[in-house]
């Protein structure tokens, strides 16, 4: 049987993991954003201030919620993306745009 200690101590170390999970994932997402909005550094840093405080009211487990959090509120802003030849992982934009509008035919030898 766990004392009320060892609950608080394992709570302050869960506490801690998450929080270095948070922070690096914040990390990751504003590199990622600032890639697909280049010269936004500092609203996107908001919003993911924002959307963290945001996900630790909501969960013990804020990381699972903040890219989607994050994802919405920046659709909410109406941001464009910038036109960059690399692949986006947050937006793969490349595969929303047919280049080719003829119908595809397939042959089956059975």
């Amino acid at each position: 049987m766990q004392t009320d200690q060892q609950l608080e101590e394992n709570a302050v170390v869960l506490q801690t993991l998450t929080t270095g999970a948070v922070s690096g994932l914040k990390n990751r997402l504003q590199r990622n954003y600032e890639q697909a909005y280049p010269g936004l550094g500092n609203v996107i840093r908001i919003v993911l201030d924002e959307e963290e405080e945001r996900a630790w009211d909501l969960s013990s487990f804020p990381h699972l919620l903040l890219p989607d959090l994050v994802e919405a509120h920046i659709e909410r802003l109406g941001l464009q993306l910038a036109d960059t030849q690399h692949d986006n992982v947050l937006v793969p934009h490349s595969f929303t745009e047919t280049q080719n509008h003829q119908p595809a035919l397939a042959y089956v030898d059975c």
